[in-house]
């Protein structure tokens, strides 16, 4: 026989409770006696009946979530609790670890609704950022209710009177009972999977709160939340309520008006495209006759800028005259600019001077303009009119200074001495 420590015992019997699929998501109903909300803000109290008690905890996280919950907890007051049984292993206790506290007289199934839906909102199936609009224009609806009902018929009704031109898709599931959870799961799913549905209409009948339960269920919720396109949750009438309902992309009071909801009135389009086509017809006449006005001004002024063509040709033959006096004019005078040139090109040409009887010499090709250039002996070129001829220095200046004094002073010429040398003077 094996012997156990007394942790090794209570550990054992903690694991058998928390391990039990019961045990561990429980609703004890009973009287409160006791509370005490300790400094870390987790709350411990019993609770009771005529027969036994069993100790309890509501932690502080869990009366965030529920923020009345505290309230419940008073001192003889009747209440419904869930939680899950443990052991709480240092005082070898058994307790029960709630997470969800009702008044009693609300009735179980109340507090199972009210419970769920604060877990839901807390996790945000709720908020309203992540609902879906709804499309204007569906091409395909889907429906999950029973097909054996009304709800079926009416909201097709309703589709073929104000939007004919929509597919209805039956997704057919059982709406109450057993079956009603997993059909109306595998509806939506189904739907989902087709990939072309624009909108699914989630539809039950009225009925009692046991109807309904089914639109309770978590799973339903989060199938709600989980499909691809937006839900409208029509289930019952305008007073009932259901988790679907807060999870739903929109609520609809009844299934009927949830098929007004989804698709747009054919014959209110209609008029909107009346309306359109004539606003468009009346600014298109508006725009012809601002056209029409702009057009007869723009051909009034062309009008008014026309030339007489008479006119014009009288202008144009005294512009060419003007010109043609102007060229001539230009020509006289380049003529006479020209004459002008001319002559004094002819006083500058060297020709010119040596016609008049003057000569240019040449020394080595170049030019002689001063007796300082020239030394006795030297070869010059003589260039006259008609030609040139060749020469020497027969005497430097100095001694052709000293000769012609001489000559004054004898009265005669020095000419003699020179024969056909050139003999050049200053």
């Amino acid at each position: 026989m094996q012997i156990l420590t007394v942790s090794q015992a209570v550990a054992y019997l903690r694991e058998l409770l928390e391990s039990d699929l019961v045990l561990g998501d429980v609703w004890v109903a009973g009287e409160v006696s006791g509370p005490r909300t300790q400094p870390s803000g987790h709350t411990y109290f019993a609770i009771k009946d005529g027969g036994a008690q069993l100790r309890g905890v509501l932690f502080r996280s869990a009366q965030v979530r529920q923020r009345r919950s505290v309230d419940y907890l008073a001192q003889g007051a009747q209440v419904i609790l869930h939680g899950r049984l443990t052991v709480y292993e240092a005082r070898g206790e058994l307790q029960i670890v709630v997470d969800f506290v009702q008044p009693e007289g609300v009735g179980l199934s109340h507090a199972q609704f009210e419970r769920l839906r604060t877990q839901l909102a807390e996790e945000g199936l709720f908020e309203a950022a992540r609902k879906r609009s709804l499309p204007r224009f569906p091409e395909r609806v889907g429906v999950v209710t029973s097909p054996a009902g009304a709800v079926f018929h009416d909201i097709c009704n309703v589709l073929r009177r104000r939007w004919p031109v929509a597919e209805v898709v039956l997704a057919p599931t059982p709406v109450q009972g057993p079956e009603a959870v997993p059909g109306v799961l595998a509806a939506i799913e189904a739907l989902n999977a087709l990939g072309e549905i624009d909108v699914i209409i989630v539809a039950r009948g009225g009925g009692a709160a046991e109807e309904l339960w089914a639109f309770n269920d978590e799973a339903v919720a989060r199938a709600v939340f989980g499909s691809l396109v937006p839900v409208v949750s029509a289930v019952g009438h305008e007073t009932d309520f259901t988790i679907c309902d807060y999870v739903a992309d929109l609520r609809a009071p009844t299934p009927s008006a949830a098929a007004e909801l989804v698709a747009p009135d054919l014959l209110q389009i209609a008029a909107e495209l009346d309306g359109a086509a004539r606003l468009a017809l009346r600014l298109a006449d508006d725009a012809l006759v601002g056209l029409r006005s702009t057009v007869g001004g723009v051909l009034a002024r062309a009008g008014q800028a026309v030339v007489d063509p008479d006119r014009l040709r009288q202008g144009l033959k005294e512009r060419e005259r003007r010109t043609l006096l102007a060229v001539e004019r230009l020509e006289r005078e380049r003529s006479e600019r020209l004459r002008h040139s001319r002559v004094q090109l002819a006083a500058l040409d060297p020709q010119a001077t040596l016609n008049r009887g003057y000569a240019v010499v040449h020394k080595g090709g170049e030019v002689v303009s001063s007796i300082g250039a020239v030394s006795q002996g030297d070869n010059l070129t003589i260039k006259v009119a008609d030609g040139g001829f060749a020469a020497s220095v027969a005497a430097s200046g100095r001694r052709r200074r000293a000769a012609r004094a001489v000559a004054r002073r004898n009265g005669g010429s020095d000419s003699g001495e020179r024969g056909v040398q050139s003999t050049l003077f200053p």
